[in-house]
């Protein structure tokens, strides 16, 4: 169990290898429990919904994958937790991966401005990265994560025995975040060995997760957890490193056409990708830029420049010009330094580098 304080704002965090009860859900919330509650879910992840939720609950029933990250969904979910009878002291519990806990994360922080929030996440890459640290948002005029706010989830659940279920492409996608975590943790290049450990995981949906796995997520939630804390709300510099690979990830999504490709695989090639950038501009020891490359190629991870996915140079570089990262008219890159990340800014009139290894010329 992990306690943090983003900002003022309590969050516990608790990996156990049982999906929680209502009982434990609603033990962080004492002494008041806050019922009624409405269960938001997609239809993938409505069988464990229904596992936690006592009978005669609210639902709201989200699509699944990435489409479900819109207002249409904030608005579908805020009209069940009105039909459910939630006042502010209401609770929101979100069953899923990322897209169910951002867009549920998101309504219910505007929800008679801020009902109460816990989250189960579901999805390697969910426990990795999404349920923790208060970043909610929708996907907005065809760009990943435009509106959002930041919002903590009071109690986040990772009951791992749900991995085993997980398909082999959503394992990918989760380890990418892990290893992006890795390479921010000062001594996180000692743990490359490890992670090749669980190279048969991620490629069969069949195989068993490896004893490491359980500790890799730990140390994702730990350095994840400290790095927000020191900046809750990305005012200064802590909480950006946290972005390193998804400037190139965001924009190749955006480019591919979001749901096309999963997230972990665009931050995988954004890491790549950074490293380039980091060493082209001296910031990223040349040693360090090919040991990161080397993992993510032998974890089989697609790194060709350009991405076969992207839609063309042209529309991923309108997709780089609008991301929200940007920062008095500089986009904000993060790249790996020495030990941990660096942030760098560039203007879009000197950005002419970014898309020369977008597209593979600086190779």
């Amino acid at each position: 169990m992990y306690h943090f304080n983003f900002g003022g704002a309590e969050s516990v965090v608790h990996i156990q290898e049982n999906i929680p009860s209502l009982d434990d859900v609603l033990s962080n919330f004492a002494p008041s429990p806050p019922l009624p509650a409405l269960f938001v879910c997609d239809s993938r992840t409505e069988r464990i919904a229904r596992r936690v939720a006592p009978d005669g609950a609210g639902f709201c029933v989200l699509e699944a994958g990435e489409s479900a990250k819109s207002w249409r969904s904030v608005e579908k979910t805020l009209r069940s937790a009105r039909e459910a009878g939630l006042g502010r002291d209401g609770l929101f519990v979100a069953v899923g991966g990322g897209v169910v806990t951002d867009s549920a994360g998101f309504a219910a922080s505007v929800y008679m401005r801020g009902a109460r929030l816990a989250f189960v996440s579901t999805t390697l890459l969910g426990m990795a990265d999404a349920a923790v640290g208060g970043k909610t948002a929708v996907d907005l005029f065809d760009l990943k994560n435009f509106a959002g706010s930041f919002y903590p989830a009071q109690a986040v659940y990772m009951p791992t025995s749900v991995l085993q279920s997980l398909p082999a492409p959503e394992r990918r996608s989760g380890l990418a975040e892990i290893i992006k975590t890795a390479i921010l943790d000062g001594d996180g290049d000692d743990a490359f060995e490890g992670f090749r450990a669980l190279e048969g995981f991620i490629r069969s949906d069949d195989a068993p997760a490896p004893p490491s796995l359980c500790e890799l997520i730990s140390q994702a939630v730990r350095v994840k957890g400290r790095i927000v804390e020191a900046d809750p709300k990305e005012t200064g510099e802590e909480r950006a490193l946290l972005n390193l690979g998804h400037t190139f990830a965001h924009a190749l999504e955006s480019s591919a056409g979001l749901g096309k490709l999963s997230h972990g695989e665009a931050v995988a090639w954004g890491l790549a990708r950074s490293c380039e950038l980091g060493e082209a501009l001296g910031r990223t020891p040349a040693p360090r830029g090919a040991r990161i490359r080397r993992l993510l190629e032998d974890l089989s991870y697609e790194l060709a420049a350009p991405h076969p996915a992207m839609g063309s140079l042209d529309l991923f570089m309108r997709s780089l010009g609008g991301d929200k990262k940007k920062k008095a008219g500089a986009l904000r890159f993060v790249v790996p330094a020495e030990r941990g990340a660096e942030i760098i800014q560039l203007t879009m009139e000197n950005i002419d580098l970014v898309k020369h290894i977008a597209a593979g010329a600086c190779a």
